[in-house]
């Protein structure tokens, strides 16, 4: 990859580009880079070889960036979102999205700042853990599985007038989200064994799987819901100070890494993890202050903790996003005698590594570009910010979602196998409704490729699909 001011170029152009795709409901970076994949490989003249690996990766360090404003004030959902969906919505819905963005915003670039100061330890450091590491990562998945599973908590305790409203209200969403682990899993060891899609989607076979799973049950929650956002205030700052970005980097770090480097679990199980790692604080309880004159109203007193945990888990989930999509991307070009061909994991490492082959001193091109195309990104996000505080309330957030579902399934039928993807998407849809409507995480529809994968790992997946009769 020859040094080339062209190369700028080509990252600039790499982050507008992923800057306004990614903007759109639903429409997923990988969704993006496999479109681009495509018109690269019928016009190669449009993006020289060697500034192919920094036009993707700003594709990717844009969408860590400005993928917050659809989450933020659209609701919009992804596999990651599980790191800063709550907190962010319960802001925008007390007008306060500005600080929702911004401080997701300054989490991620957190995280460009430490990939570059982390430089020693991904090169020297990074290859011993990465060769210790992988004859073991199946019983380390396996262990992230029964975590998951056991962390899932009743959400509805108290609620009701009889035991059994009371039980059900409690373990409703405990239920479902076991329901919707075992579905995904079944369908992921189903799809994983059959050869379902056409052979010449195969490079964008997952795809369907993932859209049905996230993109589009949100887009329904939003069709079906009467919820409008409040008008949005805006600031000169941010309610968040120097030490709550401290309290922020571990989690954020430890979260970003494991996501980045265990296969098939997302930033949004990382930063559960990582939640469960780092937080040993005493949590103070909401109380119920009692009237001060005769005749007032006793309100709720909310202690400052929860709001310093709502600002941590914006923070380290913006940290955890770029780990999560940039680091697992960065990984492949960590070529050394133990990592010869990277460690390099996720999609869009996936979608490269037919055409691209990373080579020595790519490291120090990419790092280069993640820092221009994280400051721009960052800048555009302040920007992004500002338009969408002014503009949320004239939005028809029904009309951008139904034209958001019509362009996912246009995505689907020319590039996830026409048809038949969209039939894979339907399925996938049906379970992905299950966390929507009862409470659970999102997160369980992973187990479509967390369980396949721990056990072909394992050595046990053949089996397992001999005894489902899946071949």
């Amino acid at each position: 990859m020859p040094p080339d001011i062209l190369t700028i170029v080509y990252v600039i152009l790499g982050t507008f580009v992923g800057a306004a795709l990614c903007s759109i409901p639903a429409l997923h970076i990988y969704n993006v880079a496999g479109i681009a994949m495509v018109i690269w490989t019928g016009a190669r003249f449009l993006i020289p070889y060697y500034a192919l690996a920094p036009f993707f990766m700003s594709l990717v360090v844009a969408y860590s960036f400005l993928n917050t404003l659809p989450m933020t004030f659209l609701g919009a959902a992804d596999e990651s979102a599980g790191a800063t969906m709550l907190p962010s919505l319960s802001l925008v819905s007390k007008g306060r999205g500005h600080d929702a963005a911004l401080m997701t915003g300054l989490g991620t670039l957190m995280g460009v700042f430490a990939l570059l100061a982390l430089y020693p330890f991904f090169w020297y450091i990074w290859p011993y853990i990465a060769v210790a590491t992988g004859p073991h990562l199946h019983w380390i998945i396996g262990l992230v599985i029964v975590h998951y599973i056991m962390s899932e908590w009743p959400k509805g305790a108290g609620r009701g007038n009889t035991p059994w409203q009371k039980f059900k209200e409690a373990w409703r969403n405990v239920f479902a989200g076991l329901l919707t682990f075992t579905l995904a899993a079944i369908f992921g060891l189903i799809y994983t064994s059959k050869p379902i899609m056409p052979v010449e989607s195969s490079f964008q076979n997952i795809m369907p799987v993932f859209i049905g799973f996230f993109s589009i049950p949100s887009i329904i929650q939003t069709l079906i819901s009467d919820y409008r956002p409040p008008a949005q205030y805006q600031s000169d700052g941010i309610n968040a100070g120097w030490e709550d970005f401290g309290y922020g980097l571990l989690p954020g770090f430890i979260g970003g890494m494991l996501a980045a480097y265990l296969p098939a679990v997302t930033a949004g199980i990382g930063a559960l993890l990582a939640g469960h790692i780092t937080n040993h604080r005493n949590i103070e309880k909401a109380q119920f202050l009692p009237p001060k004159e005769e005749g007032e109203i006793r309100h709720l007193h909310t202690p400052e903790m929860y709001y310093r945990q709502e600002r941590l888990f914006l923070i380290s989930g913006g940290m955890i996003k770029i780990l999560y999509y940039v680091g697992a991307f960065i990984m492949l070009f960590i070529l050394t005698d133990l990592t010869p061909y990277g460690t390099g994991r996720g999609g869009l490492t996936f979608i490269l590594r037919p055409i691209f082959i990373a080579e020595k001193g790519d490291f120090f091109v990419m790092i280069s570009t993640i820092l221009l195309s994280g400051c721009i990104s960052f800048l555009l996000l302040i920007k992004g910010t500002r338009l969408f505080v002014k503009i949320l309330p004239k939005l028809n957030l029904k009309l951008i979602y139904i034209a958001s579902l019509i362009v996912v399934y246009i995505i689907i039928y020319i590039m996830g196998g026409g048809w038949t993807g969209i039939a894979v998407s339907l399925v996938t849809t049906c379970i992905g409704m299950i966390p929507v409507f009862y409470s659970c995480r999102r997160s369980h529809c992973m187990a479509v490729l967390l369980v396949p994968i721990a056990l072909n790992m394992a050595g046990y997946g053949d089996a397992v699909t001999r005894f489902l009769r899946l071949v």
